[in-house]
C-alpha cells in the first residue's frame, strides 16, 4: 500500500502527538546540538501497521517527511530545532545478508548484520544550499541530494521574486552562501559480512555506508553492528563516462551496536541441557583436549599443547579495577616448531572452533595487517581512513596468526599494547584512535633458517629457540605459554603417526564426489551431533556443539577465585621466589662485584597467567567459583611448559638475556679492567683475557662477543694486534 506524501504528513503528526509527546517535550527542553528522536519499528507498527509497511517500502521519502513534521511541531511550540527521526529495531524478516542485496532491495529499508572494517574521517556536506544571484541579490534554496555533485542554479526564478536572469543568456553567476546553507557532518564506513555467516570457501560480502549527522564518530573498526540501511545505486564512472553498471551504496538510517556477547550463536533450551550434562563429566578436560583437531595424532607434546589450547578457548575473566585500569582475561599462546609438526592445522581448527575466530598469516596480511592502520585513498577521495586488522576484527574472539615471525615492522611496534592492554593506538594522517582488541592470540612461528637448531635442544632454554625466529625479544613475555615442537626421529612414534595418517585418509571422503553431490560432507553429518568418534575411536565434541559450549560459557560464566585457589597460587609464587633466592645464594662463589645480578625464576606476570588459566579451567566446567582443583590444574600446566621450556630465569622472557649471560659479561669486563690496571701501559693481550676467562668457564666465543660490543661502543680500542685498552 502506497501512502501519499500529504497523507504521510498527517499520519506522522497523529503518531508523534499521540505517542511521542514526552519525547518531544524532552527535545524542546534539552536543546541538543544534533537532536534525534528514535522510534522503534514495533511501536510504529502497533500504532499503524499500513503506515509502518509504507515506511519499509518508501523509507527515504516517508522518513524525510516525518523529520519535517517533527520540526514543524517544534516550531509551533516556539523552538526552531533541526531534529531528525531515526527508525530502529527493524523486524528480523527485514534482515538480509550483504551478499544477497540486489535490485529487489534497492530503495527499500532493510537490516544487515556486519562488522566494521574501515572508517573515513569526517567531512561536512551541504544538504540545503543557498545561492545569491549577483544581478539582483535574490537568494534561492536548492536541496543537495547527491553527495557526489553540487547542484548549482542555472536561472534566477522570477516567479518567486527573482530577476529571471540565467547563466546561459546573461552569464549570471550564483554565489554559494555558506553561512546560510545547512551543512551536515558526513562519514564513509566500510562494512563486511560476519565471518560466521559466510559460506565455506566464499568471499564475505562488503558494502560502503554513508553516515550523516548524529551518527558520525559513533563507531570504530572491529565493532559488530546491526545496520538499518537504504540501498541506493550510483553509476560507475570509467574514463570520465558513466557506464550501465551501478554500485550499491548504503545510506545508514540507524545502527544498533551489539550488547550481548556471542549472540550470533543460537543456543536453545535443549542445547543448554546438553551443555550442563557434558560439563559434569569427570574427564571433561581430556574430552576438550581430544576435541581440538582430532585428526592430528596426539604424540609427544601434542596432547599437552591441545590441553592448553582448550583452556585458551574459554579464557579467563577480564576485569576493571577501581582506578579504571584493565586486567586482561584472554590467554595468549605461541607455538614454535619445525615445518610439518601440524602447527597450521592446529591454528586452522582453533579459528573454526572459536566464536569470532579469525585466521591470518603474518606473511600474507596487507594494509592494516594484524593491528590497524591509517590508509590513503580508502574511499577514492585521497584522504586517510582508519582500517582494522585481524586483532580488532577478532574482538572478543580468537586471532590465529600463522607465520607470526613474518609480521611487518609496523605490526611489531603495536603488538605489545595489542596483546597486553588489548588496545591498538593509531596516530597517523590526522587520525587518532584507540581500537579494542580483546581477543586471545594463538601464534605459530618458524625458524628463519628453515629448521630449529638441535644442538643441546633438551637442555637449552626455549628462548634460544625463540631467538631463531627473529621476533622481538620483549614480545615473548606477552605470551602466557610458549611451546616448542621439534620434528625428531622416533621409530615407535613415527610408525604410529604413519598408521594414523593412512587410516585418516582411508576414511576421508573425496572432495570431488562431495562437490558433485555423490557423497555427503562429513561436516554435515555432524551438524546435529554432540559427540563423535575419530579414527582412533576416541570421543570428541563436534565443532557446532563445541562452539555453542564455548559461547554459553563465555556469555554466562564469570568465575571468581575462592580462598583456597588464591592460597594455592600464592604458595606456588612464594615457593618459586624463595627457590630462586636460595639458588642465587648458592651461586655466590665468584667475586661479589660480578654477582649483583639475581636469578628471578618467576615474576608477578606469571601470577596473572596462573589466574587466567585457573579461571579458564573453572569456566570450562561451568563453575562460577574457581576452586583449589582449578588452581592445581593451572599450576600443573604452567609448571610443565616452564620445565619443558627450561626457563630458569624469567629475565630471558623480557630481554632474551639470562642472568648468567649478564653475569658472564660483567665478569669479562672485570677481567679486562683488572688486566689493564695491572699493566704498566694499560694494555692487555687477548690471550691473557682468554686465560682468565677460561678459569671461570667462559668460552673464547663469548669473550669475543663482549670485546666486539665494547669496541663498537667506543669503550675499548685496539692499540695493536690482539691487544686492548680502555679509552681514557
Amino acid at each position: 500500500m502506497t501512502i501519499a506524501i500529504h497523507d504521510s504528513n498527517s499520519r506522522w503528526r497523529t503518531f508523534l502527538e499521540d505517542a511521542k509527546e514526552d519525547e518531544i517535550t524532552s527535545i524542546l527542553a534539552r536543546q541538543l546540538t544534533n537532536p534525534v528522536m528514535e522510534i522503534s519499528f514495533h511501536e510504529l507498527e502497533s500504532f499503524d501497521p499500513d503506515f509502518a509497511e509504507s515506511v519499509i517500502e518508501h523509507p527515504e521519502t516517508i522518513l524525510k517527511s516525518g523529520s519535517h513534521v517533527l520540526r514543524e511541531i517544534c516550531q509551533e511550540r516556539g523552538e526552531s530545532i533541526f531534529v531528525d527521526i531515526r527508525l530502529i529495531e527493524l523486524p528480523r524478516d527485514r534482515r538480509v545478508a550483504l551478499r544477497d542485496v540486489g535490485r529487489d532491495q534497492i530503495g527499500m529499508l532493510c537490516s544487515t548484520e556486519a562488522v566494521i572494517t574501515k572508517i573515513s574521517e569526517i567531512k561536512p556536506r551541504i544538504h540545503l544550499a543557498k545561492f545569491k544571484c549577483e544581478s539582483c541579490d535574490f537568494i534561492q534554496e536548492i536541496e543537495q541530494n547527491n553527495e557526489r555533485e553540487l547542484k548549482i542554479p542555472v536561472v534566477c526564478p522570477q516567479a518567486i521574486g527573482g530577476c529571471g536572469s540565467s547563466t546561459k543568456s546573461e552569464g549570471v553567476r550564483f554565489e554559494l552562501q555558506m553561512d546560510q546553507s545547512r551543512l551536515v557532518n558526513n562519514q564513509w564506513m566500510e562494512i563486511q559480512e560476519l565471518p560466521e555467516q559466510v559460506p565455506s570457501g566464499a568471499q564475505p560480502g562488503r558494502g560502503l555506508l554513508l553516515i550523516e549527522g548524529d551518527q558520525v564518530n559513533k563507531h570504530l573498526p572491529g565493532e559488530r553492528v546491526t545496520a538499518n540501511v537504504i540501498p541506493t545505486v550510483r553509476s560507475e564512472v570509467k574514463k570520465g563516462k558513466k557506464t550501465p553498471l551501478f554500485d550499491i551504496i548504503y545510506q545508514l538510517v540507524s545502527s544498533e551496536q551489539e550488547s550481548t556477547p556471542f549472540n550470533e550463536i543460537s543456543i536453545n533450551d535443549e542445547d543448554i541441557e546438553t551443555i550442563l550434562s557434558i560439563s559434569k563429566r569427570e574427564d571433561l578436560l581430556t574430552l576438550m583436549r581430544d576435541s581440538i583437531a582430532p585428526g592430528i595424532f596426539s604424540v609427544g607434546q601434542i596432547p599437552l599443547v591441545k590441553r592448553s589450547l582448550a583452556l585458551q578457548l574459554f579464557g579467563g575473566v577480564a576485569r576493571i579495577n577501581p582506578d579504571r585500569t584493565r586486567l586482561r582475561g584472554d590467554i595468549h599462546i605461541l607455538i614454535m616448531g619445525d615445518p610439518g609438526v601440524a602447527k597450521s592445522q592446529l591454528l586452522q581448527y582453533m579459528s573454526k572452533i572459536s566464536p569470532r575466530g579469525k585466521l591470518a598469516s603474518g606473511g600474507g596480511v596487507s594494509g592494516a595487517g594484524l593491528t590497524a592502520a591509517a590508509v590513503k585513498d580508502a574511499f577514492s577521495d585521497g584522504r586517510f581512513a582508519l582500517e582494522a586488522g585481524i586483532l580488532p576484527l577478532s574482538d572478543r574472539g580468537l586471532a590465529a596468526v600463522d607465520e607470526f615471525d613474518k609480521i611487518s615492522t609496523d605490526d611489531r611496534k603495536t603488538m605489545h599494547p595489542a596483546m597486553e592492554q588489548q588496545q591498538i593506538y593509531v596516530a597517523k594522517g590526522g587520525i587518532t584512535a584507540t581500537l579494542p582488541a580483546r581477543c586471545s592470540v594463538l601464534a605459530a612461528a618458524n625458524p628463519k633458517k628453515g629448521r630449529f637448531s638441535t644442538q643441546s635442544s633438551r637442555t637449552r632454554s626455549i628462548m634460544k629457540h625463540y631467538k631463531e625466529t627473529d621476533l622481538p625479544d620483549a614480545l615473548a613475555s606477552r605470551f602466557d605459554i610458549i611451546w616448542m615442537l621439534q620434528d625428531e626421529a622416533r621409530v615407535e612414534d613415527d610408525e604410529r603417526i604413519a598408521k594414523h595418517i593412512l587410516s585418516t585418509r582411508a576414511k576421508a571422503v573425496s572432495e570431488a564426489l562431495i562437490e558433485e553431490g555423490q557423497e555427503l560432507s562429513p561436516s554435515l553429518e555432524q551438524e546435529e551431533m554432540v559427540i563423535a568418534r575419530g579414527v582412533d575411536n576416541k570421543e570428541y565434541l563436534t565443532i557446532p556443539f563445541l562452539r555453542k559450549y564455548i559461547a554459553y560459557a563465555k556469555r554466562n560464566i564469570h568465575p571468581n577465585l575462592d580462598d583456597q585457589a588464591s592460597t594455592k597460587i600464592w604458595e606456588y609464587y612464594r615457593d618459586a621466589r624463595l627457590s630462586s633466592a636460595t639458588d642465587d645464594r648458592n651461586m655466590m662463589n665468584r667475586d661479589d662485584n660480578i654477582n649483583d645480578e639475581k636469578v628471578i625464576s618467576v615474576t608477578a606476570r606469571a601470577l596473572e597467567s596462573l589466574i587466567r588459566l585457573t579461571e579458564a579451567h573453572s569456566r570450562m566446567h561451568l563453575r562460577q567459583t574457581a576452586t583449589s582443583e582449578d588452581a592445581d590444574m593451572a599450576i600443573a600446566i604452567y609448571k610443565h611448559w616452564r620445565n619443558e621450556a627450561n626457563i630458569l630465569d624469567e629475565a630471558e622472557m623480557h630481554s632474551n638475556v639470562s642472568t648468567r649471560n649478564r653475569r658472564d659479561r660483567g665478569a669479562v669486563r672485570g677481567i679486562i679492567r683488572n688486566l689493564c690496571s695491572e699493566s704498566p701501559n694499560g694494555i692487555t693481550p687477548l690471550i691473557d683475557i682468554y686465560n682468565d676467562a677460561a678459569k671461570m668457564n667462559i668460552t673464547e666465543e663469548f669473550v669475543n662477543d663482549v670485546l666486539e660490543k665494547m669496541t663498537i661502543s667506543g669503550e675499548l680500542y685496539c692499540p695493536g694486534l690482539d691487544k686492548y685498552s680502555f679509552v681514557r
